[in-house]
């Protein structure tokens, strides 16, 4: 039978030991998440981004704009946010009503050392680089949830579904600097389930309801599910639940899996970073 990855056990201890260090430091941090138009899927993440922040004693900051807000008018909004020393992270919350380039260009506006989501250039490249101390929560979420269940990657056949900057792009670069053999695919691929098939391992962050279902996998299958939607009221994953649960020997689900325990990691880089640029 599947084992579940429970993401929400293990964010409690890394909130935690957060809440601990900070009031043994007696540290005043404060993360400012800045949110453009309304998303239901965002903002389920920014609740719950609210309450880890009140369960470790970090203030939270929202700046909410309207959809309707220019790029060049939201530029000068970020400047200022990043100008106040209250704020000590910044997190753009995704989506924005922006293209990539543009997308790409307002996370480089937030400087490196309150970059807790490591999505502008500095953090991302020194990422990549393999620095350790710099890693997006998603990465740190899904290394913490195989280390938990001792889940190892090392020559495992891993197919990581979706190339985005959020998810795919960093988690695939680091499988592939932990001499995993990683395959990519994205909606220009013609048929995933060639590639899905023959995973050991299957990492998925789409955001399109049931993507991938039990004939698509192999069994003994690892599924790690970090795409969310939103249908009929309901959060649903890109992993149709149901139909894989006979096959797969592990699945960490959505809601509960990678998505809690990547907000606790999140305010662990905004404490790491705080602390290192003292």
């Amino acid at each position: 039978m599947v084992k579940i990855l429970d993401g929400k056990k293990a964010s409690e201890k890394v909130l935690d030991s957060l809440k601990k260090k900070i009031k043994a430091n007696k540290l005043k941090l404060n993360l400012a998440i800045i949110s453009v138009g309304k998303n239901k899927v965002s903002e389920i993440y920014l609740k719950q981004k609210r309450l880890a922040c009140e369960k470790t004693g970090i203030g939270f900051r929202p700046y909410c704009f309207s959809k309707r807000i220019s790029q060049r008018k939201l530029e000068t909004e970020i400047k200022r946010i990043t100008k106040s020393q209250i704020n000590s992270g910044i997190v753009i919350q995704l989506p924005l009503p922006f293209n990539s380039l543009a997308i790409g260009q307002l996370f480089d506006l937030i400087p490196a050392k309150k970059d807790t989501d490591c999505l502008g250039t500095t953090n991302f490249n020194s990422f990549c680089r393999g620095n350790k101390k710099v890693m997006p929560p998603v990465v740190s979420a899904i290394k913490k949830l195989f280390k938990n269940y001792k889940i190892k990657i090392k020559n495992k056949n891993i197919v990581v579904v979706g190339t985005g900057r959020l998810v795919g792009l960093p988690v695939s670069l680091w499988l592939a600097n932990e001499k995993a053999k990683v395959i990519t695919v994205n909606k220009f691929t013609k048929s995933i389930t060639d590639f899905t098939k023959k995973a050991d391992i299957i990492i998925s962050g789409v955001g399109k309801a049931n993507l991938i279902n039990g004939s698509m996998v192999k069994k003994g299958v690892v599924l790690v599910d970090v795409g969310a939607s939103m249908e009929k009221g309901k959060v649903l994953g890109d992993i149709e639940i149901k139909s894989v649960f006979k096959k797969a020997s592990f699945l960490a689900p959505v809601p509960g899996g990678v998505g809690p325990l990547s907000v606790a990691c999140l305010l662990e880089n905004l404490l790491r970073f705080s602390r290192d640029s003292d």
